[in-house]
């Protein structure tokens, strides 16, 4: 057997045969602890007052086998022996005291393992296995095989012959046993059969040292006493070659290149068994590339080499050497392009094929000279007016030379020459590029330094100055060939302003207004300097700005600007600019007008210089504010005999008003930030002169007068009821002017009355009228200006009945409403 670990693996089919059962007056149990193919080992605990034990197997199914042990009180566990294989077995244990008395039993149903199996033959066949075949057992669900040498054990559970045990050692001896297994537990170990495993493969390394060879070699294999390796082609073209050796390595020659090989080897023991087999693939390394072929392309310094493939080459490697200096290109197809060649060089270029086996022979080296490079130390000079001499240093396999000069107006010449000058014509005020390049078989050198020369300058052509502001000039011209700076001079006025730059425009800031200037321009060129016998030009500045001294008013909308004049020669334009719009005044002298400038506007006034040489920067804005409108719209309304509202519309620019209603008897007026106002202390009947005040925020006042205003009639006064005959009612009253009509009117809840008596009447009769009621009673006087009057005084009168007749009539007082007001 193994150790306890092997053990484990059964450890639940043990566990699921135990089967306890508990009495259930006495809790006396009975426990199986291991089960084989002929015996039952049992435990039970100390059960009180036993002296003694006893237990009887009888087998199921199977008539007249029985077996009876007995054991002592000190004894707790037994074992029941000489039972029959792969057979259940009720099994019955009973607890008895000193007289023989059973205290308590208790019964358990428990299978015996299958009989023992028995081995035919145990073999190998792998290094790391032993393949077992035997009889099977009746009653037997798995088999547990063993495998053990000095060192380890294996176990392996399968369930049917034959059964193979993994993980084994290679070349080594091993004891095999069988145990047969159901669920009531496991068999005694079969009778061990010896095996050995076979001998381990060789491990191969394998490599293509040339394109028609192979060499193998491998590490000792333990317990081998030869080798044997055979090889293929993988296409299973050709013959296969065999090799048995002693040794650990072999080459195979005479291959074909770029071919894939399979190779095959085993070890053998001093008995002749081979042992496992150790398959590689392998192919050889390919043939050199054949028909190189180089080309070179001048204007990338790079060469295009090319050949006819290799068999089964994967990748190609082209090698340009030039002394120390080696370039490499590597590709897949037949072609490749070697860069970065080195001009006035000549290059050695070889080719290798290269697989997954390793590589070729490098090709014949094929011979490749580049280009010269560009000539270098070139110098130029003007050795006389319009003459150029360019002269450069020979370089390496430079065969000839061509110069190129191309002017700034597009004209190009150029000068071959197998020496290292040439001469070229040049004229005044231009560049010129110059470029040198050598020449071999292999073509043009590389672009070299390129110099850029310039003659002197000429003077510049076309000049314009002209004034743009009171202090700034600007000047412009034609552009000159060759100039690489201009200067823009400008004297006058007592001194000298300079402008310098590379545009064919300058702005000279810093003059003198209302000054004449001299303006002459100037190119420079940085070689050859500037020609100082350019002509001038005479420009003026623009007029000096004004100055505002005082703004005065002189009517409503009529304004005085006056300034401080400092130009000879200068007409003035004075603006006032503001919401309202635009005005102007122009003048020679020091001071204009404006006009008509509208009401209720701020303004800010400024003036401006013109002359022949242009306008002046403005002055300093002066600010201006017109008195406010007046309303244009003013609207009186009575409210009482003494208060009358007022509204007006909106006066532009106005902030606070002030409105007087005055007359001879008396005067109304309020300041007010509203467009409204209540004026009291109005006497009725009056007739009114009616102005108002426009005031805006800084003070301005404007003074505005209306259509006279007429308060209303005066109310009557003394009003009262009297009862007349025939349901009759008379209303009476004191006249405040007998040149005025009244009006009466009598509401209540069973009737409205109206009645108007004649000019000069001062009592009015309402016949039929409803007795039993309260009435409102109103007199108002009736102007030709429209609608009677609602704010007179209203009284109230109750009329009693007497009878079906109007009885005593009552003044109950004046009205809430009236009371209210």
């Amino acid at each position: 057997m193994c150790t306890a670990k092997s053990k484990s693996i059964f450890i639940g089919l043990l566990f699921n045969c135990l089967d306890v059962i508990f009495s259930a007056n006495t809790g006396f149990s009975v426990s199986i602890y291991d089960v084989t193919s002929r015996s039952i080992c049992l435990r039970w605990p100390k059960f009180s007052g036993a002296s003694s034990y006893r237990v009887r197997a009888t087998a199921v199914n199977t008539v007249g086998h029985s077996l009876l042990a007995h054991f002592s009180d000190v004894t707790f566990k037994g074992s029941l022996t000489s039972l029959i294989p792969n057979t259940n077995y009720a099994i019955l244990a009973e607890a008895i005291d000193k007289n023989g008395i059973i205290l308590a039993e208790t019964q358990i149903m428990q299978s015996t393992a299958p009989d023992i199996p028995v081995i035919d033959q145990a073999y190998s066949k792998v290094s790391n296995s032993i393949t077992v075949e035997w009889r099977p057992v009746r009653g037997a669900t798995s088999y547990l095989m063993t495998a053990q040498d000095r060192d380890s054990c294996i176990e392996t559970v399968v369930t049917k012959s034959p059964g193979t045990v993994m993980g084994l050692k290679p070349a080594t001896w091993y004891r095999i046993t069988i145990r047969s297994i159901n669920s009531g537990g496991k068999s005694q170990p079969s009778p061990f059969r010896k095996a050995k495993t076979v001998l381990a493969a060789p491990v191969l390394s394998v490599s293509s040292p040339s394109c028609d060879s192979i060499a193998v070699s491998w590490k000792a294999v333990y317990m081998a006493a030869g080798f044997s390796v055979s090889l293929m082609r993988s296409d299973g073209l050709g013959r296969m070659l065999k090799e048995n050796t002693t040794n650990t390595s072999l080459i195979f020659t005479n291959l074909d290149p770029g071919t894939l090989y399979t190779i095959k080897a085993c070890a053998w023991n001093v008995d002749g068994i081979p042992g496992d087999d150790f398959t590689y693939n392998q192919r050889t390394s390919p043939n050199a590339p054949a028909d190189v072929q180089v080309a070179f392309n001048r204007g990338a310094l790079r060469a295009i080499v090319s050949w006819m493939p290799a068999e089964e080459a994967l990748i190609y490697s082209v090698t340009a050497s030039s002394g120390l200096l080696k370039l490499k290109c590597n590709t897949s197809s037949a072609s490749c392009v070697v860069s970065s060649l080195q001009c006035g060089s000549e290059y050695y270029v070889s080719v290798t094929a290269y697989n997954d086996a390793g590589s070729s022979k490098p090709t014949d080296a094929v011979s490749l000279k580049t280009i010269p490079c560009a000539p270098v130390n070139i110098s130029i000079e003007e050795d006389e007016p319009g003459h150029l001499l360019v002269s450069w240093s020979s370089v390496d396999f430079g065969h000839y030379y061509v110069v190129f000069v191309k002017s700034d107006d597009g004209l190009e010449v150029h000068c071959n020459t197998s020496h290292t000058q040439c001469h070229f014509q040049s004229d005044c005020g231009f560049t010129y590029v110059i470029s040198v390049f050598a020449y071999n078989k292999a073509g043009q050198s590389p672009l070299g330094d390129v110099f850029n020369y310039t003659t002197a300058p000429c003077c510049p052509s076309d000049l314009r100055a002209t004034a743009v502001s009171s202090h700034a000039v600007q000047v412009t011209w034609a552009a000159v060939r060759g100039a690489e700076l201009y200067q823009t001079r400008a004297a006058g006025g007592g001194g000298l302003e300079l402008c310098n730059g590379t545009a064919t425009a300058c702005t000279l800031s810093a003059l003198r207004c209302d000054t004449r200037y001299n303006v002459t321009v100037y190119a420079f060129s940085e070689a050859r300097g500037s020609n100082m016998s350019c002509a001038s030009k005479p420009v003026a500045t623009a007029p000096c700005s004004p100055e505002i001294k005082n703004i005065s008013k002189e009517a409503l909308s009529v304004i005085s600007v006056h300034w401080q004049s400092n130009n000879e020669e200068a007409t003035y334009i004075v603006t006032a600019r503001g919401e309202a719009g635009l005005w102007h005044c122009t003048s020679s002298g020091s001071s204009c007008t404006l006009i008509n400038l509208p009401c209720g506007s701020t303004f800010s006034v400024s003036a401006i210089a013109r002359s022949p040489a242009g306008q002046s920067l403005p002055s300093y804005s002066v600010p201006l504010e017109t008195a406010p409108c007046c309303p244009s719209d003013l609207i009186l309304t009575q409210v009482t005999e003494s208060v009358t509202n007022i509204s007006w519309s909106v006066g532009m620019g106005a902030q606070t008003y002030v409105t007087t209603l005055e007359s001879p008897k008396g005067q109304a007026k309020c300041h007010t930030l509203q467009n409204y106002c209540l004026l009291g202390c109005i006497t009725c009947g009056t007739n009114y002169t009616v102005s108002l005040k426009a005031i805006s925020e800084t003070g301005l006042t404007s003074s505005c007068t209306y259509q006279g205003y007429s308060s209303s009639a005066c109310c009557p006064s003394g009003v009262k009821l009297y009862r007349l005959s025939n349901n009759a009612i008379r209303v009476y009253w004191r006249a405040s002017d007998e040149k005025i009509n009244y009006s009466t009117d009598l509401r209540g809840s069973k009737g409205n009355f109206t009645c108007s008596p004649s000019l000069g009447l001062t009592h009015c009769d309402i016949t039929e009228i409803p007795c039993g009621d309260v009435y409102m009673v109103v007199v108002s006087p009736v102007t030709d200006k429209g609608p009677k009057l609602t704010f007179c005084p209203k009284k109230i009168y109750s009329v009693t009945c007497s009878g079906s007749s109007v009885g005593m009539v009552i003044y109950r007082g004046k009205s809430n409403a009236e009371q209210h007001i």
